[in-house]
């Protein structure tokens, strides 16, 4: 599906998303409308989906994250859809991802101190539905966070 030129142009561009496409070409050494059919025919494919901003939240204040997993209480036939529609509605939830086995949710929370956390698990993490258990795991330190591919 890719080729090496692909690959060049993922690559340079997963290093920096924000050089123009002349710098682009000229690093995946490629014409410059070359490098722009084959960044089009990623974007039509599905391979690129765009590009975005990323913030670093401590830079911001944000001094604590904490991992929660949830198990649902799943005796409801709706209890995981409306976990999960209440669950993104807590701002500071920035992560929620889903799992078969005993844990159905894992929920990444942001928040800028210890006494910020309580409040928000007391207030909007205990009131989300359908909960029977939760394993909190407070984040130390981020040894690696790639999104990356290795192409």
């Amino acid at each position: 599906m890719l080729d090496d030129s692909d690959r060049r142009l993922l690559r340079h561009l997963q290093a920096d998303p924000a050089q123009p496409i002349g710098a682009l070409a000229e690093v995946a050494r490629l014409p410059l409308a070359t490098a722009y059919k084959r960044l089009e025919k990623l974007y039509a494919t599905g391979v690129l989906r765009g590009q975005h901003a990323v913030i670093d939240w401590q830079a911001l204040g944000y001094s604590v994250e904490v991992s929660l997993r949830i198990t649902l209480d799943k005796t409801r036939a709706q209890a995981f859809d409306e976990f999960i529609a209440a669950a993104r509605d807590v701002p500071e939830i920035i992560e929620i991802q889903t799992f078969l086995g005993r844990v159905d949710a894992r929920l990444k929370i942001i928040a800028r101190d210890l006494a910020e956390y309580q409040q928000i698990y007391r207030n909007n993490i205990l009131t989300l539905p359908h909960i029977a258990d939760i394993e909190a795991l407070m984040q130390v330190a981020t040894i690696k966070n790639s999104q990356a591919l290795p192409l």
